[in-house]
């Protein structure tokens, strides 16, 4: 487990970028694979790559995908989609066929069906399971990732590439990415902002036997061992030994 902490949310997405740069610029892959999420803080990256200079990233060679999304129309404020459009795609040239958006406006359970035929389609197989590049994950400070909420943490092992979830407030639906195919991703990236996150992280992190019995954020454990929390300062302040950057 890679663990970095970072004094402002612009060094944490400076830091996510290089990353991000480092895999686009690789000679040897034609295409990277990316799995994004939603919440404040994929929205401040988002901003920053759209002031980047032109031909700093490659975006013709990625191919966008979502990690999970409210099952509203793409229009609606709510989307994951529409805020990545708004903060994004509207900015940088990304190919119109390579955005992979989880249809929200679509039936819950036909949707989470379709978009998991797509990934099998889509993206590299690892252990018979679609594998992405990149997969970046927040975590709420209730412990969930993508969709999947303590409450229906029985949902990260499901066998089909997505799943339904419910939000436990509001009992919106929601599509999102399955444990299995989360923990089949070739590099997976927390990007864990605000103080309101802070308990959980020190949980999740210093004791992960007692949190994965809780939180569905701690059965983040990759196969391929590449994962990475990119923490701002306030997330990490419970930290035991928190780590800077080198």
């Amino acid at each position: 487990m890679d663990i970095q902490v970072f004094n402002t949310k612009d060094e944490l997405n400076r830091a996510f970028t290089e990353k991000v740069k480092e895999m686009v610029s690789n000679k040897k892959k034609d295409v990277v694979t990316i799995a994004l999420s939603g919440g404040s803080t994929p929205k401040s990256l988002f901003d920053y790559w759209a002031q980047l200079p032109e031909n700093e990233i490659n975006w013709e060679k990625v191919k966008f995908f979502w990690g999970d999304e409210r099952c509203v129309p793409p229009s609606d404020d709510e989307s994951n989609y529409k805020m990545t459009k708004e903060h994004l795609f509207d900015f940088v040239p990304v190919p119109e066929e390579n955005i992979f958006r989880i249809l929200g406006e679509n039936d819950p359970a036909t949707e989470a069906g379709r978009y998991g035929e797509l990934l099998n389609r889509e993206l590299e197989t690892m252990n018979g399971m679609p594998s992405f590049d990149i997969l970046m994950l927040g975590m709420g400070d209730d412990g969930h990732t993508a969709s999947i909420f303590p409450h229906e943490i029985n949902l990260w092992n499901y066998p089909d590439n997505c799943v339904t979830a419910t939000h436990p407030v509001s009992g919106q639906k929601r599509v999102s990415l399955s444990g299995e195919v989360i923990n089949a991703a070739k590099n997976v990236f927390f990007l864990v902002t605000g103080e309101n996150k802070a308990d959980k992280v020190k949980e999740i992190i210093e004791q992960p036997d007692t949190a994965k019995k809780k939180y569905p954020a701690a059965l983040v454990q990759p196969e391929s061992e590449n994962l990475h929390w990119f923490l701002d300062g306030e997330a990490a302040k419970l930290l035991s030994q928190p780590t800077s950057p080198d």
